[in-house]
């Protein structure tokens, strides 16, 4: 396993890679194991840095997810959901053909294991809300926000604030690892 970092405004981000493609990518926090880079890692953490910097819309890193064959196909509905665009739980269940299958969908967005590169942050609830992202729902405004989507404010989103959460949302991750 490869592993590489670049440091975000939402804080450190650290990616793996096989020798086929990218197999997870997280907020770590400040936890960091060994650099340890091939050709994969060092494609994705110049794609990732130009995601951030604003130059960047899509990625083209190839990718090895490990998951079962639903939320595979999740994860590739995902894929698919475009800059600046955001999708619904309902719309990615109808996608799968399994209309009746939010929760089930949300439950495979929410083990996504590449995040950003496979945007499980462009999925909103079907009333708007931002529902749950596994790096926080501060981090989910921001890059939602960074990619020029407006969401109407609500009082809890008004309420956030990056900087109280990068160190401590790093839990919901973990399962990750």
């Amino acid at each position: 396993m490869f592993t590489d970092y670049i440091d975000t405004p939402l804080g450190v981000f650290e990616f793996k890679a096989s020798d086929v493609g990218i197999c997870q990518a997280i907020f770590s926090g400040e936890k960091k194991q060994a650099v340890q880079t091939n050709n994969i890692t060092d494609r994705c953490k110049k794609q990732l840095l130009e995601y951030f910097a604003g130059e960047r819309t899509t990625f083209d890193v190839p990718l090895d997810p490990k998951g079962t064959a639903f939320q595979k196909m999740v994860w590739a509905c995902l894929s698919e959901i475009p800059f600046g665009e955001v999708h619904t739980y309902l719309d990615i269940a109808r996608r799968v053909n399994k209309p009746k299958g939010s929760q089930a969908v949300g439950g495979a967005n929410g083990r996504n294991p590449i995040s950003i590169i496979v945007p499980c942050h462009r999925v909103i609830g079907s009333n708007g809300s931002l529902t749950g992202y596994a790096g926080g729902i501060e981090r989910k405004l921001w890059l939602l926000q960074h990619e020029g989507i407006e969401l109407d404010a609500t009082r809890e989103s008004l309420q956030l604030d990056i900087n109280d959460i990068i160190h401590s949302r790093q839990a919901k991750t973990e399962f990750l690892n």
